[in-house]
């Protein structure tokens, strides 16, 4: 039986299936949630290939009853002892075109199904006094951008969420913690954008490293769960060597 389990909500095809994948090889049950279950095949499949374990589930993280469910049958699989937040939410509108609809939403995916997650996790890690909360930010968590209200109004939020909860939870053995990643990541989506924006050329003139490894960014997850309880990081900022900040 595992020693533990680690519940991913959010587990889309790069950041989220990393940090699946990397707790995996450690020997953690993994619990991968995302909106639709049969996108998580891809991933399941490649961790029980590597020799891990993955239960995969269909979770709308807005539900409550949803990310209860969720928490507790991962608990109850074995101890979790990490909860990792990390839906996404990135629209861009002018504030003008920006409907009611599309504000709630963002909001609801990115602050509000965060608040659920953590809440949730905290309950079943506070009566061992230990486990890891971590919560993944974005640029928008610290400026907004035009053209960003609705995602940055939700990141802004998380992240207080996250600060709130870092106070509270880690004199009682809970790691909460932020990142912030400040780049953009190596996915299929952040390549159309630039092809979209700047043509084949703009893709083709990436450079090594211009761009964020999902495998990269996982690795960063893990080292803090290992962090030492005298040294814990709050937050961190990502982002690769070339990237202006």
């Amino acid at each position: 039986m595992p020693h533990a389990s680690v519940a991913v909500i959010g587990a889309g095809d790069y950041i989220g299936s990393a940090i699946a994948r990397r707790f995996a090889r450690e020997g953690y049950l993994v619990f991968a949630g995302r909106r639709t279950a049969s996108r998580l095949v891809a991933l399941q499949s490649a961790i029980v290939a590597e020799g891990g374990r993955c239960e995969a589930r269909g979770i709308d993280a807005r539900q409550e009853d949803e990310v209860c469910a969720f928490l507790e049958e991962a608990e109850r699989a074995a101890p979790l002892a990490a909860c990792i937040f990390n839906v996404g939410g990135n629209v861009r509108f002018p504030i003008t075109e920006t409907s009611e609809r599309v504000f709630r939403k963002v909001w609801e995916m990115g602050c509000y199904a965060g608040f659920l997650s953590g809440r949730e996790a905290a309950k079943r890690m506070r009566p061992r006094g230990a486990g890891s909360i971590f919560f993944t930010g974005a640029t928008a968590s610290l400026r907004g951008g035009s053209g960003y209200a609705a995602f940055a109004a939700a990141k802004f939020g998380l992240r207080g969420l996250a600060q709130a909860m870092a106070r509270e939870l880690g004199p009682e053995g809970i790691h909460v913690a932020h990142l912030v990643i400040d780049a953009g990541v190596d996915t299929a989506f952040v390549r159309e954008r630039i092809r979209a924006s700047g043509g084949e050329d703009a893709l083709a003139g990436l450079q090594p490293d211009q761009l964020m490894r999902p495998e990269s960014i996982a690795e960063v997850y893990w080292q803090l769960h290992t962090q030492p309880r005298d040294a814990w990081t709050f937050e961190l900022d990502l982002r690769p060597s070339l990237e202006k900040w």
